[in-house]
Formats: C-alpha cells, sequence, structure tokens
C-alpha cells in the first residue's frame, strides 16, 4: 500500500492573517467546557498543547516558533526547522532542501514541491500500484480481495453476540492516515474547495499528480462525501474540528462526550474482552470516520440503527486497552459485498454487525 506524508504548512500568510482567530482547541472549549477531548482529536491539532505558539512578524519576514520546532521566513527565503527536520527554500524560493537524519518513511520521497500557500512533502512505497482500497465504514461499497488479505481493519469486524466477556478475537488497531494529516482552522479549511468538480484545482494546489494513489485518495474521499444518505442515516464531512463540534452538537446537543480508541499496541495479537458497556442506543450517536485526505476530514454519520459500547480488552502481551465499538442492527441496506459480510460470512439483514473503531476515529453520545 503506498502512503502519503504530507507536512502542511499551509500558507505562512494565513499562519499570521488567522494568528488572532479563534484556535479550534478555544473553540471546542468555549462550546464544550465539560468535554474533555479525545486522544484522536488531540493528536491532530498543529500545535503543541504544553507550550503557547508565538507568531512574529519581524523585519524581513515572519517567524513561528513552538516547542522544537521554528517555522520563519527571512529575507530570501523559507526554513521549518524541528529536531532531526529542516526544510529550507532558498532565496527566491528556487532552491529546496529536505533534512531528516533520524527517521524517513520507507519508499521513494520526492522532491519538496513549493507552491503559493503550501510546502509538502512527499513519500511513496516502491513497487506498488495505484489500486485505492474503498473504505470499510461506507456502506454502499464492495470489499476488494486486497482488503480481504491486507486490510487491518479486516479484524475489527464481529457479530454482535461475541460482545461478551471473556470472549476472545484477534485485532489489529491502527490509525487511518499518518499523524501529519492534520486539522485545519475553520477559515482555513473553508477556503479549499471541497468538490469533485474542483478535484482538478485540488490536485494542483497540494501538488498531487493525476491517477496516482494520491489522487484516487482524494477522489474516493469526496466521492463518498458527497453520496446520499441511506434512509434513516443523516451524513456530513467535516472539514475542521469546528465543524464537527458544530454538527454533533447540533444533532445531540452540548452535553456530549467524543470517545475514541486507545489502545498501546500496533500488533496484530489476541484479545480478550474485559467489560463492555452500552453508551447509548440507537439515533443517539454520532459516529465519524477520519477519512484519507492531506488534512484531517471525517466523515460523520447518525444512524437510527445504532448502538454504541466502551469494551475494556487485554491483549495477549498484557496491553490493556479502551475501545469504542459500534453496532449495527439494520444492514439490509448494505452492498451484499461488503467486507463485513466477507469476512464474518453472513447476509446483510440476518444479524447485527459490530465493528471496532481505529485509534483515530470518534463516536459522539450524549450524558
Amino acid at each position: 500500500m503506498e502512503f502519503l506524508y504530507f507536512l502542511s504548512f499551509i500558507s505562512l500568510a494565513m499562519v499570521v492573517s488567522h494568528a488572532a482567530d479563534v484556535a479550534p482547541e478555544t473553540y471546542w472549549k468555549s462550546v464544550l467546557p465539560n468535554t474533555p477531548m479525545p486522544k484522536a482529536f488531540f493528536n491532530l491539532l498543529q500545535t503543541d498543547k504544553s507550550t503557547d505558539v508565538h507568531v512574529g512578524v519581524g523585519k524581513g519576514g515572519v517567524s513561528v516558533h513552538a516547542p522544537g520546532t521554528n517555522v520563519g521566513v527571512g529575507k530570501g527565503g523559507v526554513s521549518v526547522q524541528a529536531p532531526g527536520t529542516t526544510v529550507g527554500v532558498g532565496k527566491g524560493g528556487g532552491h529546496v532542501s529536505v533534512h531528516s537524519p533520524k527517521s524517513k518513511p520507507k519508499g521513494k520521497c520526492e522532491e519538496v514541491y513549493v507552491g503559493k500557500g503550501r510546502i509538502i512533502v512527499r513519500c511513496h512505497d516502491k513497487g506498488k500500484g495505484t489500486h485505492v482500497e474503498v473504505s470499510p465504514f461506507s456502506y454502499k461499497y464492495a470489499a476488494t480481495d486486497d482488503q480481504l488479505k491486507d486490510d487491518p481493519n479486516v479484524a475489527l469486524f464481529f457479530l454482535q453476540k461475541d460482545l461478551r466477556d471473556g470472549n476472545s478475537m484477534n485485532l489489529h488497531f491502527t490509525e487511518t492516515t499518518t499523524p501529519s494529516s492534520n486539522f485545519l482552522p475553520r477559515k482555513v479549511a473553508d477556503a479549499i474547495p471541497f468538490s469533485s468538480e474542483k478535484l482538478p484545482e485540488l490536485y494542483t494546489r497540494f501538488a498531487v499528480k493525476p491517477d496516482t494513489i494520491e489522487s484516487e485518495s482524494m477522489k474516493k474521499t469526496i466521492s463518498e462525501c458527497e453520496e446520499k444518505a441511506t434512509e434513516g442515516e443523516k451524513r456530513y464531512c467535516a472539514t475542521s474540528l469546528e465543524a464537527m463540534v458544530d454538527f454533533s452538537t447540533s444533532e445531540l446537543g452540548k452535553n456530549v462526550n467524543a470517545i475514541s480508541t486507545d489502545v498501546n499496541s500496533k500488533k496484530l495479537q489476541k484479545y480478550t474482552v474485559k467489560g463492555a458497556t452500552k453508551l447509548t442506543g440507537a439515533d443517539q450517536a454520532v459516529v465519524c470516520h477520519k477519512q484519507k485526505y492531506p488534512y484531517a476530514v471525517f466523515y460523520c454519520h447518525k444512524s437510527t440503527t445504532t448502538a454504541a459500547y466502551a469494551v475494556g480488552l487485554v491483549g495477549e502481551d498484557g496491553t490493556e486497552g479502551k475501545v469504542v465499538a459500534v453496532c449495527h442492527m439494520d444492514t439490509g441496506k448494505w452492498n451484499p459485498k461488503h467486507l463485513a459480510f466477507r469476512v464474518l460470512k453472513v447476509k446483510p439483514g440476518t444479524t447485527p454487525i459490530c465493528h471496532f473503531l481505529p485509534e483515530d476515529h470518534v463516536v459522539w453520545v450524549p450524558y
């Protein structure tokens, strides 16, 4: 599978112009003062939470400082520095250098593209095709044979009857995309088109070549977001944290919790169920799935036939995890070739189907 690694410094000019705007985490606290931010969201914010970020405009340029990170626009160029990593743009923007001695993604890293308003680093696995897997959490799409063999989400589907203390399952918890696919401030995200009609413009904006894994991932995400909701479902694709907060609270009210999976092991292993608590019944949960995109986009939906659970798991290596499970009581309108049916060997509409959420997905429930 080919991966994207975006280090997106979305317009230093935007950083300055929006410095006085309400930050996503500040908006969260203003709307949801009694709701802790889940780890899944905390990890997708662009700044370090332990120390303030300072934005300054001095003679000859702009500088942004955070613990261990420096972004500067000085006379004749731009530099970005983080522990073990330096990205520099020389005088006039004509030269780009990238240094990352500590670690590099596997595969080929293409030359950094510097365009108006962005700096992007793209890396790919070698020798892989441009096939894009469909999202296992979109119920209109058939699973591919590659998904059955290689997709870690295969292990996350199970039958509701298996959600009982002492039952064991082989599970593999992963994140949907790289951590660099972060939230943009709402004003920045709203200024970027999010439409199939604008795909050529978006490819240019993010330096993505057509007919590549990147372009197909972007196309698939937007296409799924533009699909009509199924009967009894409300859906919304949030391109910012603020937009997700607004959608979820409009559906559930402001007395809500946002809960994500938290497991410290990334390997496939056997886990045993140790307690399962029902969080909510039908029509009382908004589930938000992280999508593959250059910045954080979440496909959120609310269904009248969904129940959510908080599940304790203990791995065979002793790892303890707190995991979110979502159970769908009516699957009669899902694609008969959906991944869940192929894995569990059941037919649509015959039995409730559940799945654990990956670590960067979130369920919203009232309290």
